[in-house]
């Protein structure tokens, strides 16, 4: 089979998979596949050895490659991007993942469940706390400013 023919399949499977679970939009699944490649190689893992242990990552350790490829990625607006494709918490992460192994799209280990991926982390903690503007434009203030010149005019 050719490379060209191989993208080809595996892309019309992952349409398939993103097609049966519309929870999801495709950009969440390619994501996914982004981000454990993200984490593999962050984690040292060799994605093609033929040792489990060797290329192996855990659910929890996918869930942390997500956060960091995520704020790499998209930095303040990670979580809304997330929000967008339907990803509003760990959990549909899980979903997306045995969405994928269960297409043979994703391999997964005997230990691997679902439940894995619950209660990683809050997405508002892991994703908007890091991000504060520090600009100096104060809101309250600023707008009513903006609203009394505005009047005058």
């Amino acid at each position: 089979m050719s490379e060209k023919t191989a993208f080809k399949t595996w892309w019309n499977k992952l349409l398939s998979v993103a097609k049966k679970d519309p929870r999801y939009s495709l950009q969440a699944y390619h994501f996914v596949f982004e981000a454990l490649d993200f984490a593999t190689y962050k984690l040292g893992k060799d994605p093609l050895s033929p040792r489990e242990k060797e290329r192996h990552v855990t659910g929890k350790q996918l869930l942390e490659g997500v956060r960091e490829f995520a704020l790499q990625q998209f930095g303040y607006m990670a979580r809304p991007v997330l929000e967008t494709w339907g990803i509003k918490r760990c959990e549909d992460f899980g979903e997306i993942v045995f969405n994928l192994v269960e297409s043979g799209l994703m391999g997964r280990t005997e230990s691997d469940t679902k439940e894995d991926f619950k209660g990683g982390y809050d997405f508002n903690t892991a994703f908007d706390d890091g991000f504060r503007f520090k600009g100096k434009f104060n809101i309250k203030t600023d707008w009513e400013s903006i609203r009394t010149k505005s009047k005058k005019r």
